[in-house]
């Protein structure tokens, strides 16, 4: 497939998952990848938070066959595992948890190694018959409205190498990531050699980040009871007035441009 990256984005899709829909569903392999429970499991992936109980669930899958299919396509490299770094809730054997706590269980997370069967279990597999019949005007509504989650990650992933490039002179980081816990998940946590921790939001949208961004995520550290060293906020469009403003020293502010160090 040859994409024309000075395309309109909508006109490139449209060319090639609907006018075109049967040469780019040949992409697809191995093939039976779009054969129940195949299918309904990877879709699960790309339109969910990844948690492997919610996967399975939403895949309507028990966790016997659902496992077993999950292990199939980590060896294809369909899929791979990003681990929970969340402590366990149990400190010891005898630790007596709360009643609505002793249900919990901390959960990996599934992801796509290849972006495209992201994009395409996202968003294709979805609408596949209507676009079998030559008919994508409700996939292409959709992913109009909906194809920010696209980019979403992949920014989050570009910022969590910046950090990492950003503290290797001073303090390299020996964690950092994704993090999720019982009360909240956030983009980035990231801690350094010398034991500081960072926290950060990445913000891939069309208007500026604002402090009340910036509260948000303080709020949900301190439900997590995360000691939080510095804050970090990046932005597609850049920051308020009042967050350029900001004083405060454990904040950073990062935009687009940053990122231009590790491309």
């Amino acid at each position: 497939m040859e994409l024309d990256y000075f395309e309109d984005v909508l006109a490139m899709v449209e060319s090639h998952f609907v006018e075109n829909f049967s040469t780019s569903e040949m992409l697809i392999s191995p093939s039976y990848l779009l054969d129940t429970p195949y299918q309904e499991l990877l879709m699960a992936v790309a339109r969910g938070d990844g948690k492997m109980n919610t996967v399975l669930r939403k895949a309507r899958l028990n966790e016997s066959v659902g496992m077993h299919i999950v292990e199939e396509l980590l060896l294809l490299n369909v899929l791979w595992i990003e681990p929970s770094r969340e402590e366990p809730l149990r400190k010891h054997p005898k630790h007596k948890l709360k009643k609505e706590l002793r249900s919990y269980r901390i959960q990996d997370k599934l992801r796509f190694k290849d972006p495209f069967l992201r994009f395409w279990f996202g968003f294709v597999s979805y609408y596949r018959k209507e676009l079998a019949d030559g008919t994508g005007s409700a996939f292409l509504n959709n992913f109009q409205q909906h194809h920010e989650r696209l980019h979403s990650l992949v920014y989050e992933q570009l910022c969590n190498d910046f950090l990492i490039e950003y503290y290797a002179s001073t303090s390299p980081l020996v964690q950092s990531g994704s993090y999720w816990n019982q009360h909240s998940e956030f983009d980035i946590l990231a801690i350094t050699k010398d034991k500081r921790v960072i926290l950060a939001e990445c913000k891939y949208k069309e208007r500026k980040v604002c402090k009340n961004e910036l509260n948000k995520l303080k709020a949900k550290a301190l439900q997590s009871s995360i000691k939080v060293d510095t804050y970090v906020l990046f932005s597609k469009n850049g920051f308020s007035n009042e967050l350029m403003q900001n004083k405060e020293k454990n904040l950073l502010l990062f935009d687009l441009n940053s990122l231009n160090k590790i491309l």
